[in-house]
């Protein structure tokens, strides 16, 4: 697939095509020159791919490297970089490149969405669920004791940069993992999508199909649904709330486990339970749950909470989520593949707590 770009109505160009880390200057060619650059990324990444990042830039740029995990996305980790870019001299006219997945763009964007109250920043993602979700929408954030994302601000990058070739050295648990997101757009909007990533996904998670065009052109599918709700509702006042499918289960089994379960693998529990949610609360097509189900398996992720979280852990961590309403835990949930429920015009529903906890409870 030939490099592309496009705003796909979210109002700052998305590139996406192969070798692009290594052109990213090509992309900032609106950047005055007198602009300093700080390119944040993690350890792991930054030995595989900074200094070509780097030279690509064609200009100097500090590095700053913090260690890989969703165990670095927090408060603490944010006042670290803060401080070294005071500490560096950087003021209101820098830029910050996120270089790494959805914990680098997520940290990374709070800080530029906070730092001198505001500076600009580029997402150049690394994975395949920070290239179709975390990259994409201006949500940025850090994580607290009390569960993911909990303190944060909207802050839209300036441009975001995908290169697909990265992908060949991501680890397949991630590979697979960011599958998780490219299912849900499936089920949030496009049942034909779903169809065409249930056809593809055992395959495209081989070794040798890391870098292929069919990949790249699910991911620019991918970011084109993402993008085209994100536009509808930027501050997610309403549709935006569909892509928290999977997500309230998902985010509370994921703290629960101290963030041992990859971000995709626990949003795919959660995609699983939320459809049987859905169909119990007479809400989804019969049969919508093991649809999706079956896809997930093909995938290598997981559809149940693992052994050793329990479900009141789940429970309480859902309590705080930042999308419920009045105490009550609510949900977005499919009416069938393709298609979210909606009622006047709310794209979320609380759901009884038995119900809840009778799905947290099943093992098959």
């Amino acid at each position: 697939m030939a490099k592309s770009e496009t705003d796909f109505g979210v109002g700052y160009p998305i590139a996406i095509g192969p070798g692009l880390i290594d052109s990213v200057h090509a992309h900032l060619l609106d950047v005055p020159r007198s602009f300093r650059i700080a390119l944040i990324t993690d350890s792991t990444v930054g030995d595989l791919y900074a200094d070509r990042v780097r030279a690509g830039l064609g200009r100097e740029s500090d590095l700053i490297t913090i260690a890989p995990g969703e165990s670095s996305k927090t408060r603490e980790t944010w006042a670290t970089i803060t401080d070294q870019l005071t500490d560096r001299g950087f003021g209101r006219d820098s830029i910050l490149l996120a270089f790494g997945g959805g914990v680098i763009g997520d940290l990374t964007g709070f800080v530029a969405g906070t730092y001198m109250r505001g500076i600009q920043f580029v997402q150049i993602p690394t994975t395949l669920l920070a290239m179709v979700d975390a990259s994409i929408g201006g949500k940025t954030g850090v994580d607290t004791p009390g569960g993911k994302n909990l303190v944060g601000v909207f802050h839209r990058p300036s441009t975001v940069i995908i290169d697909p070739q990265v992908l060949g050295t991501l680890p397949l648990n991630h590979l697979r993992s960011g599958f998780a997101e490219v299912i849900k757009h499936g089920v949030i909007a496009d049942r034909d999508y779903f169809t065409e990533v249930a056809e593809s996904v055992g395959r495209l998670v081989a070794p040798e199909s890391r870098s292929s065009e069919g990949l790249t052109s699910l991911i620019a599918r991918s970011v084109q649904i993402k993008a085209e709700v994100v536009a509808s509702d930027e501050r997610e006042s309403g549709r935006r709330r569909i892509l928290n499918f999977g997500h309230t289960i998902g985010h509370a089994v994921e703290a629960a486990s101290n963030y041992s379960l990859l971000h995709g693998e626990a949003v795919a529990v959660g995609m699983a339970l939320e459809s049987r949610l859905a169909e119990r609360a007479g809400i989804a097509e019969k049969g919508t749950a093991k649809r999706l189900e079956d896809v997930l398996t093909i995938a290598g992720l997981p559809r149940l909470v693992p052994d050793g979280i329990s479900a009141d852990d789940v429970m309480r961590l859902m309590q705080s989520d930042k999308k419920n309403r009045a105490g009550r835990i609510e949900f977005a949930l499919p009416a069938g593949i393709g298609k979210m429920f909606e009622a006047d015009g709310r794209w979320s529903v609380p759901v009884d707590v038995a119900l809840i906890r009778e799905v947290l409870h099943e093992k098959n």
